[in-house]
Order: structure tokens, then sequence, then C-alpha cells
């Protein structure tokens, strides 16, 4: 297979605005199209196809590492069109490639339907916020709309720490530097502990991997500085749990203490295929930190948040099911997306059952969906 075929392959992602590419050794190239995986017309690849498609994208620092460690990741920009993140591994002894599309143009608030308080909170000169989701739920989609919304709107200078760098920034009112782990920085907490001394206003940490790169978001944001940073959890109290339990039982108590005043909110969000039109839609539970949620993250109660959220609507909070439910409502997505991304699937699939609505999963018998 020649670059031209990739060409090819990279020209059909884009027209038909699938969010992945995955070629693997024994099946067709095969396109995400709305979160569902559709094979394109072509030859099944060999393991000659995934070594010729590997070399004719893969830079040699990346083909190196691949040699190495048998596996690796980079970006790349595609003309003027796209860019794409790209994950290589080896399996069963062979190649596999996953190439994710990161469209060029970026998306407004109203776009994504992020929540109105989201870009108050995020004019403000210092607090930790947290974006989180399983992968391919969009979180990087939203951090770039809100970076994107400080660089037009206020003079900050921003540093982004990101493995790989997906969406390309522009200086505008802000400076706006981006940095690669693995190109220009071995480590986001080396990044980390550098970037305090580049006079930064913001900081987008791409991935909060360990405690080191935890430690150094919240010490960030307790000296004076706006931290956006994304970890791979679902919920906003599960998310709290997860980095406070990431550190030793006897330094627990001080970072409850640290979050609960550096903490400004947590959007945790998943991606959910349309069923009224082509496309997908993003479901988010947000919660933005009042004195009474600083409280309940203090005193250890974050089993109280979900409550917290709920009387905090005024706020622009919501839980995950409430808005997975008006989505539902509204008829843009069907009950088998919405119970299958739900935090209390028994819980929506009873109250689809006591609408009448009977759509996909509730169709089955009592049984299985209280299961």
């Amino acid at each position: 297979m020649s670059t031209i075929q990739i060409d090819r392959l990279l020209d059909t992602v884009i027209r038909q605005n699938a969010s992945d590419l995955h070629l693997t050794v024994g099946r067709k190239p095969t396109l995400r199209l709305n979160g569902r995986l559709r094979n394109l017309d072509t030859k099944v690849l060999d393991n000659d196809d995934c070594v010729a498609l590997m070399k004719s994208i893969t830079p040699e620092r990346a083909q190196q590492e691949l040699q190495e460690d048998g596996s690796c990741d980079f970006g790349f920009a595609y003309g003027t069109e796209a860019r794409f993140r790209v994950a290589i591994f080896r399996q069963r002894g062979a190649l596999a490639l996953v190439l994710r599309l990161i469209p060029n143009k970026l998306l407004s608030f109203d776009q994504i339907g992020l929540p109105d308080i989201v870009k108050e909170l995020i004019r403000r000169p210092r607090g930790l916020f947290i974006v989180t989701g399983p992968t391919g739920s969009g979180k990087t989609t939203s951090l770039a709309t809100m970076i994107d919304f400080i660089n037009d709107n206020l003079d900050r200078h921003i540093v982004t720490v990101e493995d790989p760098i997906e969406y390309y920034h522009y200086h505008k009112r802000a400076v706006l530097n981006q940095r690669e782990v693995g190109v220009d920085v071995p480590s986001f907490a080396e990044a980390l502990r550098r970037v305090l001394r580049a006079d930064p206003d913001v900081i987008l940490v791409g991935e909060m991997r360990d405690l080191e790169t935890i430690e150094a978001a919240i010490r960030a944001a307790e000296t004076g500085h706006l931290v956006f940073a994304t970890l791979h959890t679902t919920g906003a109290a599960g998310t709290i749990t997860r980095v406070i339990d990431a550190f030793p039982v006897n330094q627990q108590a001080q970072v409850r203490v640290q979050l609960s005043t550096s903490l400004i909110a947590v959007l945790s969000q998943v991606l959910l295929a349309r069923c009224d039109k082509d496309g997908r839609v993003a479901a988010y539970e947000f919660l933005a930190v009042t004195p009474a949620i600083s409280n309940l993250i203090r005193e250890n109660k974050t089993f109280r948040i979900d409550s917290a959220i709920q009387t905090g609507r005024k706020f622009g909070m919501q839980l995950l099911d409430d808005h997975l439910w008006s989505l539902y409502d509204k008829g843009m997505i069907d009950a088998d997306e919405m119970i299958d991304k739900a935090k209390d699937p028994g819980d929506l699939t009873e109250k689809v059952h006591r609408s009448g609505n009977r759509v996909g999963r509730t169709e089955y018998d009592e049984s299985e969906a209280s299961a």
C-alpha cells in the first residue's frame, strides 16, 4: 500500500467526519462514525500494508520508540484540513494503528453546549478546573474551546503541556505556548516543575497521570494560577475522591484542605450517538465549588456532593443522569444510549418505564432491565 492510499483513507475520514480510523492486520480499514465501527470497502490489510502505512506517517523519533517500547503516540498535520493524533502498537507480532481526527476548527461554547457559568469561572485568576470522562468523550475538545475563549478575551500567558499536542492554538490576546511531552519536555511532572518560572497565568495539564503531576497541579493552582487538567474518571464526586486517594493516607487530610480552597469546578462528560440526526451530542455533569461544597470536601463528605449538585442548579450545576434524561426527553438520544452511559442505569430504566416510552433496551423484560 502506498502513501497515496493513506491520503485516500485520511480524506475519507475527513469527508465522513469520522472520529477515528483503525488499521489492523486481517481486517479492512475501519472508521468510527458517530461512536460505531464501519468497515471501508477496500482490501483486507496484511502485515506489509500496516508497516507501509506506519512508515508513511511516522516520524523517526516515534519509529525509534515503537522499536524499543512496542508502541508510540504522536500527532501530525494533514494539509490545512485537519490534524491526526496517532497511536501505533504491536499486537500478535504485527502492527496496529489508530488515528484520531482533530479538526482544525475550534468549536464555540454554544456549539458544544458547555454550561454558561464555565465562561465566568475561567475568567478567574487562580484555581483548579478538572475535566473528566472516558477516552473519546470530547475532553480535549472542551478544553480547547475554553483555552480559545481565554485566548480571545483575556491578556494572559497560557502554557499547555500535552502528549501529543492535539489542537494547535495561535496567539490572539494571550501569549500561547504549547509544550509536547517527549518532544519539548520529558514528562508532565517535569514540565510542571519548570512552568512556574515562565510567568504563566493559565496552565493546561493534558493529563494528571501520577501523584507527582497531581501534586504539582494543585500547587500551581494554590500559588495563583488557573490550572486546567484532565482525568479518566466519571462523575464529579468520584473525581474528587480519586484525586485524594492518589495520595498516601497520612497526606489525605492536608490534600482535602488544599482541594477545598483551590478546586473551582469539575466538568464530567460523555459523548452519545444522536438518534434524531447524524452526529453526536455531549452530556455533562457539572460541579461548581461553592462554600458549602468546599466544606464537604474539607470534611471528607464527598458522598453528599451529588445532592449538593442537585440543589445547586442556580449555579449552573447538574448531574449527568439528569442531563442524559433531558436529551432523551427531547428525542435527541434513544433509551439504549442513555442507559449505557448513565451512572445509575437502573433508576433511568425505571423512569423510562414509568414515562411509558418503550424504546430500545426498555422493551426487554423487567428482570433484565433492573439487573
